[in-house]
């Protein structure tokens, strides 16, 4: 079994920062691609920022220059840096980690889901 946690999130002042972290724990045997969605009250998901497993960065464009994704290996871990927040950033935001596990017939990847944590940009 795979677990993911989510933390970091909170209430912050426009132009303040927060960091979200994802830690996943459980049997597998690596972490492919990790990314931060984010989904606002009455929008749909969308996609905030990826990584690879060799480091190549994707962003929202509305976020490039303000967030930064990153990750550290030997904690399994996926760490999102929020800076320059807007009110517009407002939303629950989840980790998504494609992970590969060994099975029953092979190797296999699966992507699991963090249980989501909010952040409020307010003044």
């Amino acid at each position: 079994q795979v677990q993911l946690v989510e933390s970091g999130g909170g209430l912050v002042q426009p132009g303040g920062s927060l960091r979200l972290s994802c830690a996943a724990s459980g049997s597998f045997i690596s972490i492919n691609t990790m990314g931060w969605y984010r989904q606002a009250p009455g929008k749909q998901r969308e996609l905030v920022a990826t990584i690879t497993s060799d480091g190549t960065t994707h962003y929202l464009f509305s976020v490039t220059g303000r967030f930064t994704i990153s990750r550290d290996n030997a904690k399994n871990t996926v760490f999102l840096q929020m800076s320059s927040l807007k009110p517009e950033d407002t939303a629950v935001y989840y980790c998504k980690l494609n992970i590969l596990q060994r099975g029953a017939a092979g190797r296999y990847a699966s992507d699991y889901w963090g249980q989501g944590t909010q952040v409020t940009v307010s003044s």
